[in-house]
């Protein structure tokens, strides 16, 4: 399993989708080998993560280089030394590490996950030499991932995209929506039945020790939380912020009826600016980065949970969305209408969707939705129907797709 996001890497929640299928493959009849890059590649750790990875996993970590942070002069470097990515130096060593990892533990197939289009790379390599099946995973749309102020990074992703899809024996994707739109690049591949879906989930032993579902009485003001990054283009917090500006400007709604904290958000400098300028310094709040496990806590300990994804990003779902489903909290959900969150939250119920750059349908939702918290008629998840998106059942279509390359 070659993949760059594993513990002790503190990069988002991309390394949850691998544990997953590291922690229960082994019920399934497969062992797994992870295949990581050193912790001086990654911008940032967590020794906290390594709890994580189950005792009986081997895990084997090649040499690798930030660009970045490593060979830049003054923050500058050239384009063409982040081909396909940052973490190209990867490459060399995992395969070294990999040949010998495929010899003594005789690996009868290979896994790679993107983003980072560098492990796809490795895989790839890995392939051609042993002739041994390669499945490729892509959490994300190469076209939403790749850096796009790097024209060199662009163009190498873009051509190994289509490598990947040419030689890899199946490629997975985490929604429908995403698959649809590589078929229609690479027919081929979807033709031959190469194209396939296993979604993102949640781990059910991470939420062994949450707070109770159900509180008895809301708090006042209540408190909402987002936990994760909003980008300015995609994630763009600034209509949502613009209709509290006028809820508050009606005295419809004030820092006493609701508290929200914005975990983790990036971008800070920015959206501190904004809030001011609109008067919400009291409403909201710009919380650091925290672990994953202290920011389910935080999540179950809300009142109601506030998700952010625009229209750019409709062939994807965050992966914090099945852990707020999880957690079975009212979410506010400004996204895509017709895109794959809005999809998936609509069948399992428990969200009020919303476009998320229309201020005026924010504005008339939000206090809807705030109103039917506070009185506890807000609809949750259906809990059979969010059962379907569990870490083990995502594992179980791995250890299918397996056996099939394999025989």
């Amino acid at each position: 399993m070659v993949a760059f996001h594993f513990p002790p890497v503190a990069m988002g929640s991309g390394h949850l989708r691998t544990l997953g299928f590291v922690r229960y493959l082994p019920a399934l009849g497969w062992e797994p080998t992870v295949l990581s890059a050193n912790a001086a590649a990654f911008p940032r750790i967590d020794t906290e993560n390594l709890k994580l990875v189950p005792d009986n996993c081997r895990v084997q970590r090649a040499f690798a280089l930030d660009v970045r942070r490593h060979l830049s002069i003054r923050g500058k470097y050239f384009g063409f030394m982040a081909q396909p990515d940052g973490w190209a130096s990867w490459w060399v060593a995992a395969v070294f590490q990999g040949m010998r990892l495929i010899r003594r533990h005789q690996i009868d197939v290979i896994w790679s996950t993107y983003p980072i289009m560098t492990a796809h790379c490795i895989a790839h390599t890995l392939s051609r030499r042993t002739g041994l099946p390669w499945v490729a995973d892509f959490r994300d749309p190469v076209a939403s991932s790749v850096d796009a102020g790097n024209r060199f990074s662009v163009s190498s992703q873009t051509r190994w995209e289509g490598r990947v899809l040419a030689r890899a024996a199946r490629t997975v994707f985490t929604t429908p929506g995403a698959m649809r739109s590589y078929a229609e690049h690479y027919p081929k591949a979807s033709l031959d039945g190469r194209l396939v879906v296993i979604p993102n989930g949640y781990d059910e032993a991470a939420f062994s020790d949450l707070p109770a579902a159900a509180r008895s009485l809301p708090r006042r003001p209540l408190r909402l939380v987002h936990s994760g990054i909003l980008y300015p283009a995609g994630r763009n917090p600034l209509p949502f912020f613009t209709a509290l500006a006028n809820l508050k400007a009606a005295g419809t709604l004030t820092e006493k009826d609701v508290a929200i904290v914005l975990r983790a958000s990036g971008s800070e400098p920015r959206y501190t600016e904004e809030i001011r300028r609109r008067g919400l310094d009291a409403m909201i709040t710009l919380a650091p980065p925290i672990s994953n496990r202290e920011a389910l806590h935080e999540q179950a300990d809300a009142d109601a949970l506030l998700l952010f994804q625009g229209h750019q990003y409709d062939h994807q779902i965050p992966a914090k969305v099945y852990e707020y489903l999880r957690i079975c909290r009212p979410v506010f959900a400004l996204v895509g209408e017709r895109g794959e969150t809005a999809t998936l939250l609509r069948h399992t119920g428990g969200a009020t969707v919303v476009p998320m750059e229309d201020v005026a349908a924010i504005e008339r939702d939000f206090y809807e939705f705030v109103q039917a918290v506070r009185e506890q008629r807000a609809p949750v998840a259906d809990a059979r129907a969010v059962k379907g998106y569990s870490r083990q059942q995502g594992a179980a279509s791995l250890a299918r797709l397996f056996d099939e390359v394999v025989a």
